[in-house]
């Protein structure tokens, strides 16, 4: 109990160092001394009571003969040293240690490059914003660029509508259907308008039916605007960010290799102008290759957007004609040109074996 309080308090015990590195004299070391004699002297008297009844482990050998071997087979312990345990234990150590600090370096170093290109693009962008700072401007892709928010803000406008419409036409269907149950129901249980309820109830089924084919036609024209929209634009616009992040960067490198080139010329700025434009050369690099990846993005999205659209707007307005014209055949159809497969009544819910 008593070791376990000393080593306890000397663990916990702060050493003082002075200007020439040497230990300071503290106004416990001469109580934790006089402690730590007095446990060792205990310690000692226990130790030598124990080896009285017991051998002695200087004296101890290890035969690595068969028994009744020569002497040349005994190995004293006493010969047996620890010191290359304790190198190896060491070495593994400083071993570890260095690794450990190798990593540490290379995460400072990381942050402290993150931490200067941050400071350099906030110091640009807030030079641009004011008007004191140079961009750099390609006027045909920013043209296109903007084009495209506008024409994706639209699309978003037209699906958002679509939406409605099928919300609300999906509402009307659900009424027509509840509707002609009602007219059927009454039909049975009033002879003497048996005919006329019942006209009506055929009449409103026949509407419910071709509700659900028209729904079918605006739940696809739904689906492929909102692809279009929020997969097909929404990458473009992502490699979009990365080009323009990647302009801002460049002119920042740009801007600072500028201020370099006109101070002043002796060793120390050379070595500074170099490694400006070894950073300049490498976000210009940066910069370029995000731009051609823009260029060919927008490229292929309009192409993409063009066949999309021709097809899903033919489909709406074929659709919606032929509906509206109380022309089921041609409605059929459309759906069946678009290759449009209806659910059957009932089949809201897929099986389960098609979750499968």
């Amino acid at each position: 109990m008593m070791t376990d309080s000393i080593m306890s308090k000397a663990a916990t015990m702060e050493i003082p160092i002075n200007s020439n590195g040497d230990t300071g004299t503290l106004a416990e070391d001469d109580s934790l001394e006089q402690a730590a004699k007095l446990q060792w002297s205990l310690d000692e008297k226990d130790l030598q009571q124990v080896m009285v009844s017991g051998p002695n482990l200087n004296e101890t050998s290890i035969v690595s003969g068969g028994y009744g071997g020569t002497a040349d087979g005994i190995i004293p312990t006493s010969s047996i040293k620890g010191s290359n345990m304790h190198h190896s234990i060491s070495s593994s150590s400083m071993t570890a240690e260095e690794t450990t600090r190798g990593v540490a370096v290379e995460k400072l170093e990381t942050v402290r490059k993150w931490g200067l290109n941050t400071y350099k693009c906030t110091k640009q962008m807030i030079s641009e914003r004011f008007g004191r700072g140079s961009r750099t401007v390609d006027l045909e892709l920013e043209a296109q660029i903007e084009l495209l928010r506008d024409t994706k803000r639209k699309y978003e406008s037209v699906l958002q509508l679509a939406r409605a419409l099928t919300n609300h036409f999906y509402n009307m269907v659900q009424t027509q259907h509840a509707l002609g149950d009602t007219f059927a129901d009454l039909s049975q249980k009033s002879p003497e308008l048996r005919d006329e309820f019942g006209f009506n109830a055929e009449t409103q089924k026949l509407l419910c039916k071709n509700g659900e084919t028209l729904l079918g036609a605006i739940n696809f024209f739904v689906s492929s605007i909102n692809t279009l929209v929020n997969k097909t634009m929404e990458d473009t616009l992502m490699t979009i960010k990365l080009y323009e992040n990647a302009r801002l960067e460049f002119d920042a490198y740009r801007t600072d290799l500028e201020e370099l080139s006109l101070g002043p010329r002796d060793a120390v700025a050379m070595a500074r102008i170099e490694a400006a434009q070894q950073q300049y050369q490498v976000h210009k690099e940066k910069y370029e290759r995000f731009r051609s990846d823009v260029i060919i993005k927008l490229k292929f999205l309009e192409e993409n957007k063009v066949k999309v659209m021709h097809k899903q707007l033919l489909l709406f307005h074929n659709a919606i004609s032929a509906y509206f014209a109380g022309n089921q055949q041609q409605l059929e159809q459309t759906l069946k040109q678009f290759n449009i497969k209806l659910r059957p009544p009932g089949a809201d819910k897929p099986s389960w074996l098609e979750e499968q």
